[in-house]
Formats: structure tokens, sequence, C-alpha cells
């Protein structure tokens, strides 16, 4: 019995395995120059998905606020940009509860 009993070549030359893009490169070939997307995949969103879409289309679907986003920009810009650091935590802590379904005090 050889321990040492390696090939000559690289395993990917053995088997036609080679680089993922010369793998990519001859199936492309085989099946033609279109690739055709697999018939039959199904696609479902998890539960915490399907929540997150709902809310953002009951809050009316746009949740980015560009004059806020600039107002937010100029303060910290001029050094008057301030942080309630007590509401940061309430809300922090709340939305901790509500993921978690423990009720508020």
């Amino acid at each position: 019995m050889k321990i040492n009993n390696l090939p000559d070549k690289p395993a990917g030359a053995i088997t036609g395995a080679g680089k993922p893009a010369d793998r990519l490169a001859a199936s492309h070939s085989q099946r033609g120059s279109e690739a055709q997307p697999d018939a039959g995949v199904t696609v479902s969103l998890s539960p915490a998905s399907q929540t997150i879409t709902a809310s953002v289309a009951k809050a009316g679907g746009d949740v980015f606020n560009a004059q806020k986003v600039e107002a937010v920009k100029t303060a910290i810009a001029n050094g008057t940009f301030s942080i309630n650091a007590e509401a940061v935590a309430d809300k922090l802590l709340s939305n901790a509860r509500d993921m978690l379904g423990v009720a508020a005090k």
C-alpha cells in the first residue's frame, strides 16, 4: 500500500472540474447562449419578512425622508446635532420587548 500515491495532474484536470469560471462557461456552451431559469422553483418569504413588508406598506411605502437626512447632515456639519440618549434607550428597550413578545410594564 502506497501512502503518497498522488496523480501527476491536479484533481480538477482528472475530473474535468477546473475553475468555477471554466465550469460555468462549459455549462453555458452546452446549453446554448441563453441561460434559461429553472422552471418550478418556489420562493416563499419568512413570517418576519412578511411582517416587515406589511408594516412598510401600511406606513406609506417610502421610509426614506430626504429632507430629514439633509437636516441631520447640516446639524452635524454645524456641530449642533444632539442625541437624546434617554429617548434612544427607551426606544431600544421598547423594540426589544416587542421582538421578544414581552408586555411593557
